[in-house]
């Protein structure tokens, strides 16, 4: 039988695909692995980050997440609700404000804001329409450490 050439490339890389989803070697994604479960669902996050300063508060309310987005331009903030999910290494919020998409990734680890001598056990990439920002994350459960008001 004669294969068409992208038939045999397609086998290949079906077979080497198959082969690297079997492996257990560091760094393989393993369908056994469990969701990130450094933050309790019932926790109230913080997210802020500098140049430009921004904040994301986050807290469940009733089955459900409200977000507060705030700016030097909007300080009260802007209230969204939000849709939390678990990953391997860490943790996401989505919603929508204003007709953007926001889209929050925490993961665990030691974040400075630059600012202040504050260490922040999560880092925090946020993501507001096409913007995207970067700063570090506290919760009620796992606070910063440093001068609480520098």
């Amino acid at each position: 039988m004669r294969m068409l050439p992208f038939a045999r490339y397609t086998i290949a890389f079906c077979a080497s695909a198959f082969i690297a989803g079997c492996a257990d070697s560091p760094g393989d994604i393993s369908r056994d692995a469990e969701p990130f479960a450094g933050i309790a669902a019932d926790e109230t996050i913080t997210a802020l980050g500098t140049e430009p300063f921004w904040k994301l508060e986050i807290s469940p309310e009733g089955g459900r997440y409200q977000a507060v987005y705030a700016t030097p331009e909007n300080i009260d903030g802007s209230a969204f609700t939000a849709t939390r999910f678990a990953g391997n290494n860490g943790l996401g919020y989505s919603g929508e404000l204003d007709g953007r998409a926001v889209n929050l990734a925490l993961t665990p680890g030691e974040c400075s804001d630059g600012m202040s001598d504050r260490v922040y056990p999560f880092t925090a990439t946020l993501a507001v329409g096409e913007e995207t920002l970067f700063g570090c994350a506290y919760t009620d459960a796992a606070p910063f450490t440093g001068d609480p008001a520098p």
